[in-house]
């Protein structure tokens, strides 16, 4: 069987390079190269590859962006290939086949091929990504887990556990007592998701545990500073001064 590669990455030599060690490998066949995310959009749908190596970070159209363009669900296996670690969690969600740092190291890079070729000969998206992905969705819907990503491991957590959550640009941060794992969700979703469980938002940006709340001090301004049982201090909002019937007892 040969997988027809397509090699996307803003920078000449990165793409020689892997397309050189590609080519040792025997039964890889590049079908085309390249220098920008809109061409990868454009050659991917006249080639159709089987195997994509996508750089994540490129100038005004990303990796990320060229998947969404042209679908998850219908984009060819994909590598991921960056100098950066933060996009894994992405790297994930949108089923993608394997994640390479650079510079790519021989053994993962021989990993990922047998990904590809497990993938392509199983003829179905259900590699390491998307077993991954679902994985993540199946312990999600659990009603009293969390399903977090971290790097190429999951890390499940207990919604009793959970201390507060506050937002983090396009992630939340779970606090665990001393610890925070970073999850790709809305503050807001995440208000919906852990309101039946005890949580109440007392912060565009901040949700809190109920049962975590041993003191509850008033501010200037008609804010309040929560002090939470491990020594823990947020702030209560004025815009959330609703959230005192819940914490008070009132409106349990």
């Amino acid at each position: 069987m040969t997988i027809r590669t397509l090699l996307v990455d803003d920078e000449e030599l990165a793409r020689g390079g892997l397309r050189i060690r590609l080519e040792r490998a025997g039964d890889i066949a590049i079908v085309g190269e390249c220098a920008n995310g809109q061409q990868a959009i454009t050659a991917i749908g006249r080639l159709s590859p089987d195997l994509v190596f996508l750089d994540v970070q490129m100038p005004e159209v990303s990796g990320f962006d060229v998947i969404e363009a042209i679908g998850a669900d219908l984009a060819p296996h994909i590598v991921f290939v960056t100098a950066f670690d933060q996009y894994a969690v992405q790297a994930f969600e949108v089923h993608a086949l394997d994640y390479l740092l650079k510079p790519i190291d021989d053994e993962r890079l021989a990993m990922a091929l047998r990904r590809a070729r497990e993938a392509l000969t199983s003829g179905r998206k259900e590699a390491f990504g998307s077993r991954f992905a679902a994985t993540l969705a199946g312990l999600s819907r659990g009603s009293d887990r969390l399903a977090i990503p971290t790097g190429d491991r999951v890390v499940v957590v207990r919604v009793s556990d959970i201390d507060w959550v506050e937002a983090s640009g396009n992630y939340v941060a779970i606090h665990i007592g001393k610890k925070a794992w970073l999850l790709r969700e809305t503050i807001s979703a995440m208000d919906q998701r852990l309101a039946a469980h005890g949580f109440v938002r007392i912060h565009r940006s901040t949700l809190v545990s109920v049962e975590r709340v041993s003191e509850l001090r008033p501010l200037a301004n008609g804010e309040f500073a929560l002090l939470l049982h491990d020594g823990t201090e947020l702030k209560l909002s004025r815009s959330y001064r609703h959230a005192l019937d819940v914490l008070s007892g009132r409106g349990i």
